[in-house]
């Protein structure tokens, strides 16, 4: 049930969106609309991935966002959101970053998957993940929140497709039952010294835990996880500010490096 109609649904999508394009900082949307609800703000999203695939962009893969404890205590909330990642956004792993198509990036580590069958809620659980998976690789996602100076509240964060900017994905895929998600250390390196460490398990105690909660919530949107996607498990450290120069590296045991630069 949502509280905004559809025209405005539509205008603060546009709004948003012309923000992320023209790399422009706005004002956080529930400063003007306080009555929005979860509802509004995962249909205004939806309204944004419609005007992507209307530009002819494809949808790269899904994603979920504040599933870290450090990052949800960063920003204040206390469950995790979805959102999800269009093709332009990808960056070939050792690739540059334009910092002039971003407004204030920040980056963090991911554990991501590749599913082989399709997952559906209600009711998904870790196990049903664990045989959906066909493989597991590393990522660095380039967070920019289109609220200025990266103020907002969990439903502004949810219509601006979870702050989604640029994802690079590392090279090297393994097997699931090759790896153990809840001790994989990983530190992410800015100019060669590390800024952040934590292990998998800060991803809800355990990375594949976001990807049910994913399917739970498209379930209850009579949506689903198809086979092939790719998800981004959300930030296992907390996110750290880059800047035009700088060289960062993500290091994940098992799994490889990811590395970027910003220009």
């Amino acid at each position: 049930m949502t509280t905004l109609n559809s025209q405005t649904i539509a205008q603060l999508a546009e709004h948003l969106e012309s923000a992320e394009r023209q790399a422009r900082d706005v004002t956080k949307i529930t400063d003007d609309y306080p009555g929005m609800d979860w509802e509004d703000a995962y249909a205004i999203q939806d309204e944004i991935r419609r005007r992507k695939r209307a530009r002819g962009h494809q949808i790269a893969g899904l994603k979920a966002g504040l599933t870290s404890f450090a990052k949800m205590k960063q920003m204040g909330v206390a469950s995790p959101v979805f959102g999800f990642v269009a093709d332009y956004m990808a960056v070939p792993d050792g690739g540059e970053i334009r910092m002039d198509g971003l407004i204030h990036p920040k980056v963090e580590a991911e554990i991501c998957v590749v599913t082989k069958a399709p997952l559906k809620g209600p009711g998904c659980h870790m196990a049903a993940v664990m045989a959906a998976v066909d493989f597991v690789l590393p990522a660095v996602e380039v967070i920019d929140s289109r609220y200025r100076d990266f103020k907002f509240d969990l439903k502004s964060v949810v219509a601006d497709n979870t702050s989604s900017a640029r994802f690079v994905t590392g090279t090297r895929m393994r097997d699931l039952a090759d790896l153990d998600l809840r001790t994989m250390g990983v530190v992410l390196e800015k100019n060669g010294a590390p800024v952040a460490m934590a292990a998998g398990a800060a991803v809800l105690g355990h990375p594949l835990a976001a990807v049910a909660m994913l399917a739970n919530h498209l379930g209850a949107r009579g949506q689903e996880i198809p086979a092939g996607s790719f998800i981004m498990t959300g930030g296992v450290t907390e996110a750290i500010a880059v800047e035009a120069g700088d060289h960062v590296v993500a290091r994940l045991q098992d799994l490889g490096s990811v590395s970027m630069r910003f220009v």
